[in-house]
Parts: structure tokens; C-alpha cells; sequence
């Protein structure tokens, strides 16, 4: 007579039989990744809605994971109000470490097709207004480009506060540009910079002058970016700041359709020196304004803590070798929307 096979343990008593420590590591291990993602993303975006948007996950599966990931560390990480978020201390802890992390494991694909065939298989995104787009990097896209031809380099063509929610949601590695008020998780190393200019037609009275004072130019129509752009509240504030009268002929956008207006009489302006170039010389006076008009300075623009890509490094470094050695570049910082 054949003896009977013993039979198959059920998936139950599997279950009973395996420890209570494995059961309890499997758990870890399959959410312990998500909670932090959450945590991280809703610290980055400062809302829930925003993290639950960027993760594509409900608000209430968010602010569940948050809950659960305080309750199993035994700290709160979080101040929660009606409009905003702020990491507690054991929350700016946890970030700082947490940060890295998370963002190392969202772009491990990326970074191992980079580690095992070189610069070859990147894709770096850069944040930049039209000025700097136009003037300031088509030489650095030329020079990155003969090094690393097969990068796929995206230049994101944004508004000052476009760039800083690109960089917020990691849609852009680094920005660069100008500014004038840098918030606390943004880091701003400038580089370059650019004098105040008088243009105007060769033919115009003031052209004829050497120095030109603030006040000769109350006479005379300023063309000006629009009123929402920061050259625009810059010139606005010091005219106001020394009582100088001053009235705009016309606000349009674009350096170049401001300097073609200028060549035609319509007006003259302050712009950045960024802008001119040896051909505008030849049409239009020039005279330096830095004594009543503040410079502007242009760098590279990027969230404190970003995990940076072999491709980013690359073209920072060609802005500035060891710009990135700044420690404000490893801080970590939260959002202050």
C-alpha cells in the first residue's frame, strides 16, 4: 500500500508558522519607502495637495502615510495649519537624511544608464529667463554640447517664479538667472555681472553728454519691460527713492524689440548690460548708470539639498569650476510658500 504524501501546509498555517519579526520586516520593507516619499514630497511642495498631486495619490492616502510614519518613529515631524506646513526638529532631521535618499531611488534608473555608459544617456534640464537664454548661454550650450553631444538638454524658457516651482517639484535640475529676494530653500551663487545702461538713439540731445545725471532723463519717454517684471520696479524705485520725476512711453516685453524701439526715436531706456552687444554700439549712445541704477548679477539658481546629476555638475562646472563646493549647495531648506 502507497503511502500518502503529507499535505501541503495551507497559507494560513504558513502564516502562523513564519515569526512575527519576518512579518514584521516584510511591512517595513513594502511601506517605509512610500511613507518616506510622502514625507518628502509634501515638505518640498508645503501641501498635502501637492504632494498627493505629485505622487499621484489621494490627499487622505498622504496624510495616512505621514501619520503611520510618525506613529512607528514616535516623533512628530510635522506642525500642521490651515495654510501651510512646518517641519518640527525631528522633522528637519529626518529630511536632511531622508532627502537624499528618496531622491537618489527616483533617479537610480537615470544614474545607472549614466554610470555604465558615461555622460552618454543623460537628460539635464535647465530653468532660464529669455534674456539669459538669448545672452548668456548660448556659448555654455556650445561648449556642453561638443562634450557630451548625446545629453538630451532641455532649456525651460520660465518667469523667475515659473523657475523656482519648476525647481520645487524637481521638473528642473538648476535655473539661472538673476534675483533680487532669495528664499530660505533656495541656494543663488552669482557669477556674473552686468552694469545699468543708458541706451538711446545716436542722434539724441543726451547723446551728447558724457555723464548723464538721473533727472536729464525726465524729459524724455523711458520704453520699459512690463510693470510685473523686476526691471520695470527697479527703475520705478529709484526714481522714487531720489524724488526724480520720470513718465514711460511705452512697456513692452523683450530686450531686443526695447533696443530696435529705441534705434527708431520712439523713447530711450535702462537696460541691463547683458543685452548689448558690439552691433547695438553702432546704432544706439550707450552711458553707464551704475551710479543711480543697482548691477545685475546672473549664477546658477537651485534648491538647497538638491541631489545634483553627473549632467548638471557638468554644466555647473562650466559656469564655474568648484562653484559647487559652497556649502550652501548641501543644505538642506523647506519651502517657504
Amino acid at each position: 500500500m502507497t503511502k500518502k504524501a503529507p499535505a501541503a501546509p495551507s497559507k494560513r498555517a504558513k502564516k502562523e508558522a513564519s515569526p512575527a519579526g519576518e512579518a514584521a520586516r516584510y511591512y517595513y520593507k513594502g511601506n517605509r519607502l512610500k511613507q518616506m516619499r510622502a514625507f518628502v514630497a509634501t515638505v518640498k511642495l508645503g501641501t498635502l495637495s501637492r504632494a498627493a498631486e505629485s505622487l499621484y495619490l489621494s490627499q487622505p492616502s498622504i496624510s495616512l502615510q505621514l501619520q503611520a510614519l510618525e506613529r512607528e518613529l514616535g516623533v512628530d515631524l510635522l506642525h500642521r495649519s490651515r495654510r501651510r506646513i512646518n517641519l518640527t526638529d525631528a522633522g528637519e532631521a529626518l529630511y536632511e537624511l531622508a532627502r537624499p535618499l528618496v531622491d537618489g531611488w527616483e533617479n537610480l534608473d537615470r544614474d545607472f544608464q549614466t554610470k555604465i555608459k558615461g555622460l552618454q544617456a543623460g537628460r539635464l534640464t535647465v530653468a532660464a529667463g529669455s534674456s539669459t537664454i538669448q545672452y548668456l548661454l548660448p556659448e555654455l550650450v556650445k561648449r556642453y554640447r561638443e562634450r557630451f553631444p548625446t545629453v538630451q538638454l532641455q532649456l525651460a524658457n520660465v518667469t523667475g517664479k515659473d523657475g523656482m516651482a519648476l525647481l520645487r517639484a524637481d521638473e528642473a535640475d538648476f535655473a539661472v538667472g538673476s534675483m533680487l529676494d532669495v528664499p530660505n530653500d533656495i541656494a543663488w551663487a552669482p557669477v556674473y555681472h552686468y552694469d545699468p545702461m543708458l541706451i538711446m538713439p545716436l542722434d539724441h540731445p543726451l547723446a551728447r553728454k558724457e555723464s548723464v545725471a538721473l533727472q536729464d532723463l525726465s524729459p524724455f519717454g523711458l520704453i520699459l519691460p512690463p510693470q510685473r517684471l523686476s526691471t520695470y520696479r527697479m527703475v520705478d524705485l529709484v526714481f522714487q527713492q531720489r524724488q526724480v520725476p520720470y513718465h514711460v512711453a511705452i512697456e513692452v516685453g523683450g530686450w531686443e524689440v526695447i533696443k530696435e524701439y529705441v534705434a527708431m526715436g520712439l523713447g530711450i531706456s535702462i537696460v541691463t548690460g547683458i543685452c548689448i552687444t558690439d552691433a547695438d554700439r553702432n546704432r544706439l549712445a550707450v552711458r553707464n548708470m551704475r551710479q543711480y541704477f543697482p548691477q545685475r548679477s546672473y549664477g546658477v539658481v537651485m534648491r538647497k539639498g538638491k541631489f545634483l546629476s553627473p549632467e548638471a555638475r557638468a554644466f555647473i562646472d562650466l559656469i564655474r569650476p568648484g562653484l559647487l563646493t559652497h556649502r550652501d549647495y548641501d543644505e538642506s531648506g523647506h519651502s517657504e510658500r
